[in-house]
């Protein structure tokens, strides 16, 4: 039920309102000045305020900005006995929803409170959406409790509140694009745009028309000016990915960015002024580079401010199933399925794995398995072959290589009894085996 509170001196006028009000079904609640209103709003999550201009203690004008400071989501509508135009003005520049003479507000009065009503509740979905979206991009959401995350999230979060250029270096899929945004959204930018671009998924040619923007008439086809990213993140924050991959020419460009805050769009002779906070990225060795006369040694400086060093997954073995947990969930919701968990053997198989492909192979991993699963448990079978061969095989205490003969004999029983949904006859047929001998070879290796 929507929280309404009528504030007026006069007891006839607030109490009209108030039932009036109280017959439209919202809770109303009342306050003869502004010192007893205020006691109110803290006490009672009020959304819509009806207040007079003039009142014992203060202006209701005055009021509004006051109020609206701290309950930013509260709409007020302000009722005075003699209107003017200055003061309603300066009303609706404070905040006011609206500003109303008393006498019309039997006949406005409703209709105007289910549109401020209408106001409060877009708002309230609004301020959840960014509640959540922000949840999404924070520090809080990085996984992993192992000490070399824990201390790449610390550094992070200690250059964040700056405007340091941020390089984060590591291994492809360790998560940097990730860390950009958790960067971003505790810094003091949060509310303007972050937007990221791959340097290594474009030519240069259309990178620099990406990052730069061009007059209309700079090549064929551009017939109107077009805003590059820097522009479109103006006061915002730029996520240079794969910086490592940036042709020569554009690091000159980039480099007049970081430098002066401007650049030249394609075709344009006036330069634009920008500012943005650049996060930059790369799997590259950029020391190498230079020494190769791959990537600019002054631009090198420039964006090597204050670097994060993000660790492979082999090396944060720990954070494996905090990790599987996390993206088994979320596939399980995507697939409709009610996978719970996953069995000690499919766990034990992930944490030997090289994970050469970092965090982005699990999540890739996870969902196959997911996907190929129908019980409550991920199942080593789920897992690609590589998996299933780089793990070892326990047979009746004893610990076999999946390349010994016993190891490998196993896991073939066990993907054909999954192929043929534990039908053991079928399995001993597709097999060439006699049914007897299956059963004896289900019991010797202790198939599930």
């Amino acid at each position: 039920m929507s929280k309404i509170l009528v504030i007026d001196d006069e007891e006839k006028i607030r109490t009209l309102l108030s039932k009036i009000l109280s017959l439209e079904g919202y809770e109303v609640f009342q306050a003869s000045d502004l010192k007893n209103a205020m006691k109110r709003l803290e006490f009672s999550d009020i959304d819509v305020a009806v207040c007079d201009v003039k009142l014992p203690d203060g202006s209701g004008v005055d009021f509004v900005k006051k109020i609206k400071e701290k309950y930013p989501s509260l709409e007020i509508i302000l009722l005075t006995a003699y209107g003017n135009i200055q003061d309603g003005v300066q009303a609706i520049k404070n905040g006011a929803f609206d500003y109303i003479t008393k006498g019309d507000d039997n006949n406005k009065i409703i209709p105007l409170v289910y549109k401020a009503l209408e106001k409060v509740s877009l708002n309230k979905r609004i301020s959840q959406l960014e509640k959540q979206l922000g949840n999404k991009h924070s520090f809080e959401s990085i996984i992993g409790h192992s000490r070399k995350i824990k201390s790449a999230i610390e550094s992070a979060k200690k250059v964040a509140t700056t405007d340091a250029t941020v390089l984060l270096t590591g291994e492809t899929g360790t998560g940097k694009e990730v860390f950009a945004n958790a960067i971003h959204n505790a810094s003091n930018r949060t509310k303007y745009n972050f937007i990221a671009v791959n340097c290594s998924a474009f030519t240069k040619e259309l990178l620099e028309n990406e990052l730069f923007g061009h007059k209309a008439g700079a090549f064929t086809g551009a017939v109107k000016d077009s805003k590059g990213i820097f522009e479109e993140a103006d006061k915002g924050t730029v996520f240079l990915d794969e910086i490592g991959e940036m042709p020569m020419d554009l690091q000159a460009k980039l480099l007049r960015v970081l430098e002066s805050g401007e650049f030249l769009k394609v075709g344009d002779s006036k330069t634009t002024k920008i500012d943005v906070r650049i996060i930059a990225a790369t799997n590259r060795n950029l020391e190498k580079e230079i020494e190769n006369g791959n990537f600019r040694e002054d631009l090198f400086y420039r964006i090597n401010i204050f670097t994060v060093q993000l660790p492979p997954l082999r090396e944060r073995v720990s954070d494996i199933e905090e990790l599987t947990y996390n993206f088994l969930k979320n596939f399980s919701l995507k697939t409709g399925k009610k996978i719970s968990g996953f069995s000690k053997e499919y766990g034990e198989a992930l944490k030997k794995h090289p994970w050469k492909g970092n965090i982005r192979e699990l999540r890739n991993v996870i969902e196959r398995s997911t996907i190929l699963t129908d019980g409550e448990e991920l199942q080593v079978e789920s897992l690609p072959q590589d998996f299933q061969y780089d793990q070892e095989i326990n047979i009746k205490g004893k610990i076999l290589s999946a390349f010994e003969l016993a190891g490998a004999e196993k896991i073939h029983i066990q993907k054909v009894l999954n192929y043929a949904n534990g039908n053991k006859t079928k399995t001993a047929e597709l097999l060439g085996i006699a049914l007897t001998t299956l059963y004896r070879k289900i019991e010797e290796y202790q198939i599930k």
